[in-house]
């Protein structure tokens, strides 16, 4: 039998020998974007539903994504680079 995980949150790293194994930075197979990444997309598009023909402030987005994911402000500029293709 298989124990209940209703509402518990549990961590997404792995340990291994050679170190610790962050799953939410792993890019998957069927698009390469990591679980960070795709959180980032779902809330910036969540926030640009609720305020149309107006941008997103990047301190909303940050607020809102980490709700769901460990991270710092400057991963957050990276991904969203990443995310536009605009590098420094």
């Amino acid at each position: 039998m298989r124990p209940a995980t209703h509402g518990l949150r549990y961590d997404r790293r792995v340990s291994r020998d050679d170190g610790e194994l962050d799953l939410d930075r792993i890019p998957d197979v069927r698009d390469g974007l990591t679980r960070v990444e795709r959180v980032v997309l779902w809330q910036l598009h969540e926030a640009q539903r609720e305020r149309p023909g107006r941008g997103v402030p990047t301190a909303m987005l940050y607020g809102r994504v980490v709700e769901h994911v460990d991270l710092s402000v400057d991963e957050l500029q990276r991904v969203l680079q990443r995310l536009t293709g605009r590098g420094l």
